[in-house]
């Protein structure tokens, strides 16, 4: 005769001769042919020993078990008591049902888009992350998304996230916030065969994204091409002296030209100019003799202006001396007292002829 004790946290199963018998709860049990009584701890997953199929035929031990079946395209998260366990795979899971409260999620991962409701704290959980793909599209920035090489829509910022599987998921972004390309070292011709190097910026923003990227490959390098053709297209219109006069009006004609084309890449234009205009070292030399040239005829005109005004008012002088007697003894004074001023000690010997000549000059004759 065997006793099995089953305690109120245990399950046994009877086997004999390998044949499965019957399920034993809490108790005391006596057997007098000595079978096989394998006991069960029913807080933890239930491992079958033997095909779980034939022991499911006992509708008691059916009850008493969670079967979990998880398909080649799912996943099933696992709870106990409210906290997330594990992530089954592929294959069958039982758990006993007990004081442990079992709950299951399940996810069906042959598609891409997370649709179950899942939070953003499991999605991140170190159990499931590996079965998740993430992507996060920045505040100044969109992105399209393609899903097996075909577009499908367009993201706004935020974070995504979707099932790590077989199904290809590119994610495109574009920085929507204002850019400047700098349009560098341009070698132009003018029209008088004037070889110049321009440098220019200009200022854009990308605001279709889907005909940027989808309708045009390499958007900004389509942008620098037009900015650089609309430039050699002015410059080389005009003379070297054509240019320097209206190098105003180089910004709004390369601005009109390239809008248009801007607009077929999903592209707008803000903002262009022109940084240097650098001339070749002997045509600047040239400019330079010019400008030289140019400064000292200015400086000769002035020159002559003011020597006509001088001799103008020496002559007007002249005139008013001549006809008042009083005024040139008064200029005449002027310029004594300018070099007296410039005299310290006057010597003064002779005879009275000298004294004489001397009241003749500082003396006015009535």
């Amino acid at each position: 005769m065997k006793q099995v004790r089953i305690d109120t946290w245990q399950i046994g199963l009877v086997f004999k001769r390998g044949v499965y018998q019957r399920m034993l709860t809490t108790g005391n049990y006596w057997f007098w042919d000595n079978p096989v009584v394998n006991c069960y701890d029913i807080t933890k997953p239930f491992i079958a020993p033997v095909e779980l199929n034939i022991l499911l035929e006992d509708k008691d031990l059916a009850q008493a078990l969670h079967v979990v079946e998880v398909g080649d395209h799912e996943l099933v998260i696992h709870y106990e008591n409210g906290l997330l366990k594990q992530v089954l795979t592929a294959g069958r899971y039982t758990f006993w049902r007990s004081v442990v409260q079992h709950n299951f999620v399940r996810l069906d991962t042959s598609k891409t888009e997370i649709t179950e409701g899942l939070s953003r704290a499991t999605l991140q959980h170190k159990l499931v992350a590996p079965y998740v793909r993430g992507y996060s599209v920045e505040n100044h920035e969109k992105a399209a998304l393609f899903i097996d090489s075909q577009f499908v829509r367009i993201l706004a910022p935020g974070l995504y996230n979707w099932y790590r599987n077989n199904i290809s998921i590119q994610v495109a972004k574009v920085d929507i916030r204002q850019q400047q390309l700098e349009i560098n070292g341009q070698e132009i011709l003018s029209r008088d065969k004037a070889a110049l190097r321009l440098n220019a910026w200009a200022q854009y923003r990308v605001t279709d994204i889907e005909r940027a990227l989808l309708l045009n490959k390499e958007y900004d390098k389509q942008l620098y091409i037009a900015f650089q053709l609309a430039l050699r297209e002015y410059v080389s219109n005009l003379s070297f002296d054509e240019l320097l006069e209206k190098k105003e009006s180089i910004a709004p004609f390369v601005l009109k030209a390239v809008n248009e084309k801007a607009g077929a890449l999903g592209i707008q234009v803000n903002d262009f100019g022109i940084r240097d205009i650098i001339l070749p070292g002997d045509v600047k030399e040239i400019m330079n003799q010019v400008l030289i040239a140019e400064k000292k005829a200015q400086a000769n005109t002035i020159m002559r202006r003011e020597e006509t005004a001088s001799t103008r008012s020496l002559l007007n002088t002249a005139k008013l001396m001549e006809d008042n007697a009083m005024l040139w003894k008064l200029k005449e004074m002027e310029y004594v007292e300018k070099i007296a001023d410039k005299i310290t000690n006057i010597s003064v010997n002779g005879s009275g002829v000298l004294v004489e000549q001397l009241k003749q000059i500082f003396v006015p004759q009535k």
